[in-house]
């Protein structure tokens, strides 16, 4: 890719938070253009932070819940004979009123779950009741507006394509040794009238010969269009074979084998007494004068309620009831046929939890980080764990929280300073080449610092953008 379509992206990313604020077998290699398939962790080997028994209203399903709701729409009528795939489940949260006024030790509001799921390309928007068993709600959905693919959708898309004979006589005129091939599917697309209600969508290409940056690589001007459930293909343009592929030289980004320049000295924040939060029921995080709720979600990726700070007065106030990543937007904005339809949605069309990645201990989060799993449920309805997909912990940069000293002169010996530590709730969803690091901050004056880091690997060298917003208390 050039470096122009990248100014581009980093020129007009947003990057936008919804907050409820201050309250009362080939030889090819498949991946997703931008969300390439992670290995899910069977259930069996779940950590111990998973509890099987909700213990608040805003608690995510558990696997006992989320197999409940596979047995329930098994016996659903429209799919008892067939079960359906299942795009996105996820909790389908009690109203605000409800949830604000539950105590600790109350039976919890009515769980409910959030399905979207297709079945003979038909997308149905289902709501479960996990009290009584039975789906409540139930909607067709007609017209624009498509599901999350799945693992098992792109790979359809791709398996049709590599039977394709087009599209083998243009991989072999260009030179590509088919070991080599990578590609992937884009979400579903409006692509005109005559395809509305399909889930059309593009594959491109790429040469992974010698390097694991295969996305530096890309075939240019190959580009086909693909019909995920009458699993065929409806064209394939072909217009760029006098564009060379680039080479592979410099655009291997691994530490291993990247040239060595003197790194800094490894270093350790102690906490001698340990942390000094702590997680109750697995999702209530207290500290300092903060307390929250937090949960892995499907889509969001981190969703943070019922923010509250500790007041004058001995009670707790709220700060927010709900904050989340409501969408990640990279419009590439060219025109070309091949890079046209590159508007991505990475929050909505791939979604923050089903890209994050395990967070690796010390690296990407300090000693005595706290860590929580997600899970999910996959395109047969099983549930199954994403680990360490969250870790919480606290942080010490140097800086300072406050201070003040006295002349002595004035008979006065003050010489205080105090640090400034804070609360990180932090995961990393990797969406294709992006990596998005999202860190919520919490702060001892009532202030939310929320950061996303995005790093982009382009050969060696790596570009990153941060937007930071903070919220304060009101």
């Amino acid at each position: 890719m050039e470096t122009r379509y990248f100014i581009r992206f980093f020129t007009i990313i947003s990057i936008a938070f919804f907050i409820f604020g201050c309250s009362t077998s080939t030889a090819h290699r498949i991946t997703n253009l931008r969300s390439s398939s992670v290995i899910n962790t069977p259930v069996h080997n779940s950590s111990h932070h998973l509890t099987d028994t909700p213990l608040h209203p805003l608690d995510p399903l558990t696997v006992p819940e989320i197999n409940k709701i596979r047995s329930i729409l098994s016996a659903f009528e429209p799919f008892s004979s067939s079960f359906p795939s299942i795009n996105t489940l996820s909790l389908d949260e009690p109203d605000k009123s409800q949830v604000l006024g539950w105590k600790p030790g109350e039976q919890l509001p009515t769980r409910r779950a959030s399905v979207e799921s297709v079945l003979d390309g038909q997308t149905h928007l289902l709501t479960v009741d996990l009290d009584i068993g039975v789906v409540t709600r139930h909607v067709v959905s007609i017209g624009s507006g498509y599901p999350m693919l799945t693992t098992e959708d792109q790979t359809t898309a791709l398996e049709v394509l590599y039977s394709d004979l087009e599209f083998n006589k243009s991989i072999l005129a260009r030179g590509v040794d088919f070991n080599d091939l990578v590609c992937g599917s884009s979400s579903p697309g409006w692509y005109g009238a005559d395809k509305e209600g399909k889930r059309i969508v593009k594959v491109q290409c790429f040469s992974g010969q010698n390097t694991p940056n295969y996305y530096m690589r890309p075939i240019e001007g190959l580009t086909a269009t693909g019909d995920v459930d009458k699993r065929e293909v409806v064209k394939i343009t072909d217009t760029g074979r006098s564009i060379p592929i680039p080479k592979e030289t410099n655009t291997d980004y691994l530490y291993s084998t990247r040239s060595q320049f003197p790194e800094p000295n490894p270093m350790s924040m102690e906490q001698p007494k340990g942390p000094s939060f702590i997680v109750e029921n697995g999702h209530i995080v207290k500290w300092a004068n903060w307390v929250f709720h937090i949960r892995p979600d499907i889509r969001a990726g981190m969703i943070i309620s019922q923010a509250m700070i500790h007041a004058e007065n001995g009670e707790y106030r709220s700060v927010m009831y709900k904050g989340f990543a409501s969408e990640v937007f990279v419009p590439y904005m060219d025109p070309d046929e091949a890079w046209y339809f590159k508007t991505y949605m990475d929050a909505g069309e791939y979604g923050l939890g089903a890209t994050a990645m395990a967070l690796l201990e010390l690296n990407d989060c300090p000693r005595y980080s706290y860590y929580m799993d997600g899970v999910f449920a996959s395109a047969d309805g099983r549930p199954f764990i994403r680990p360490n997909m969250i870790c919480i912990f606290e942080r010490y940069a140097g800086d300072i929280g406050w201070r003040h000293s006295e002349i002595p002169v004035m008979g006065f010996d003050i010489r205080e300073s105090r640090p400034k530590v804070t609360l990180v709730a932090r995961m990393v969803a990797s969406v294709g080449n992006y990596d998005y690091i999202f860190d919520w901050e919490f702060q001892t004056d009532g202030v939310i610092r929320i950061k996303v880091c995005v790093v982009l690997f382009r050969g060696r060298h790596k570009q990153i953008v941060t937007l930071i917003t903070q919220l304060k208390m009101c």
